[in-house]
């Protein structure tokens, strides 16, 4: 189960951090739009399809990884306060009851979406540019796909978490520098963990009095 795990971890890490790199054709296409229609009155026929269609892939692409990292919103007020065997245990079966119900919805859904959009070449109808977007079609294919391999990843950690009594997490890939500061970590250390130089504050005095 734990090589298992590792792949799946690895395997939704590699296409969360590989499609983020959509925020930034979003941004450049939600940019450029800004400055011809505001400066020149030549608005771009093309820009919404591409915000639209760039954040999607980023928000379906992402889930994946979301859910290997516990990311996703949960409503834990009662659930926190829970053992972590009952935490597992009410896990497992919700997996089985919602998740893997809708993830299998989704692929099937998508795969039959995506096979009708590729086999007519579909484009866009919201704008008059005709962007294509049959290939959009297919990340909820592949985003179902994610999802499934990784919800099987997160159902092992039930088990596992129901027979040794505490959870197993996927190793932190990132984290905030604001967290790096409430743990007191000096502004030295915060530069020596990263490859660019920072501007950081100081941790103030009631941050070390909470310490």
């Amino acid at each position: 189960m734990i090589r298992y795990i590792e792949f799946a971890d690895r395997l939704s890490a590699w296409f969360g951090k590989a499609f983020a790199w959509a925020i930034m054709v979003m941004t450049f296409g939600v940019g450029y739009e800004v400055v011809v229609r505001r400066l020149l009155g030549a608005p771009t026929d093309w820009a919404f399809d591409v915000s639209y269609i760039m954040y999607g892939t980023l928000f379906m692409m992402g889930g994946a990884y979301t859910l290997s990292r516990n990311g996703h919103v949960r409503g834990d007020f009662l659930y926190r306060l829970w053992k972590p065997r009952t935490q597992a245990i009410v896990e497992f079966l919700l997996y089985f009851l919602f998740f893997f119900p809708g993830v299998i919805a989704l692929i099937f859904v998508g795969w039959k979406y995506s096979a009708r959009s590729w086999s007519y070449g579909e484009v866009s109808v919201n704008s008059p540019a005709g962007v294509p977007i049959f290939q959009f079609k297919t990340i909820i294919f592949a985003a179902g796909a994610l999802l499934f391999i990784q919800g099987v990843a997160q159902a092992m950690r039930c088990i596992m978490c129901m027979r040794d009594g505490y959870w197993s997490h996927a190793k932190d890939d990132i984290e905030e520098t604001e967290v790096k500061l409430m743990r007191g970590e000096t502004v030295e250390e915060l530069r020596g963990s990263t490859a660019e130089t920072i501007d950081v504050v100081a941790p103030s005095e009631d941050q070390e009095t909470r310490r």
